[in-house]
């Protein structure tokens, strides 16, 4: 992704420049424990100080961002222990999306996520990690939105916002890549089989590799 510069919409310029952060975070431009330079950021998302500063506190309401008294926006940085702990929930969370997913998808619904599947592996095959990201974040909101619980669905929301740069990181290395997206298909195949036990557990271990996978990047395996 070219990110040297972002048109943002006039009519809602704290949203729009708080998901271009948001890409910026994910895809590491902005690492973890990186300090946010006003000036640089207003340039490249071309807008002024105040929204910009909006975009910041919306993001540090997601738990993206920590802002310092005196010292401006920082991007947050997990510790290995925050890493274990967030993958524990939000595996736990995806399995009990999947096991209500398999009771209530349709065909319809099986359609769709195959079609997501093709585009998400064209982007594998082409090494287009960003593109593959959307579509994954998309067909993993999907299977969510398919169980139907609203509760759930916040929950899964909120704490997937926190993750999604360490998800994003989890496939950079190739092998890894390589198994998440042969765990997506088993996951189509058990959604589509209407197996709630056997889709939860393919969840729940593919969360579980998703975690041992960043921890790697992280230099603890």
């Amino acid at each position: 992704m070219d990110g040297s510069s972002f048109p943002i919409a006039r009519l809602t310029l704290p949203e729009a420049a708080a998901e271009r952060l948001r890409t910026l975070i994910i895809e590491g431009e902005l690492a973890p424990g990186a300090r946010l330079n006003e000036r640089e950021l207003s340039e490249r998302l071309g807008v002024s100080r105040t929204p910009l500063r909006e975009a910041f506190r919306m993001l540090a309401a997601d738990g993206l961002l920590v802002q310092l008294p005196n010292r401006g926006a920082q991007v947050v940085a997990l510790s290995p222990q925050d890493v274990r702990h967030a993958f524990e929930v939000m595996a736990a969370l995806e399995g009990l999306s999947g096991e209500l997913a398999a009771a209530r998808v349709t065909d319809a619904d099986v359609a769709a996520l195959r079609a997501l599947q093709t585009e998400m592996e064209a982007a594998h095959a082409r090494h287009d990690l960003p593109a593959y990201y959307r579509v994954n974040r998309t067909i993993h909101e999907r299977v969510n939105a398919i169980a139907g619980n609203p509760i759930l669905t916040q929950t899964f929301k909120t704490l997937n916002t926190r993750l999604h740069a360490l998800r994003f990181r989890s496939n950079l290395v190739r092998a890894k890549w390589d198994q998440a997206v042969a765990e997506h298909r088993e996951m189509i195949e058990a959604l589509a089989a209407h197996d709630g036990a056997g889709l939860r557990d393919i969840l729940v271990r593919h969360l579980h590799a998703k975690c041992q996978a960043v921890l790697e990047t992280m230099g603890h395996p």
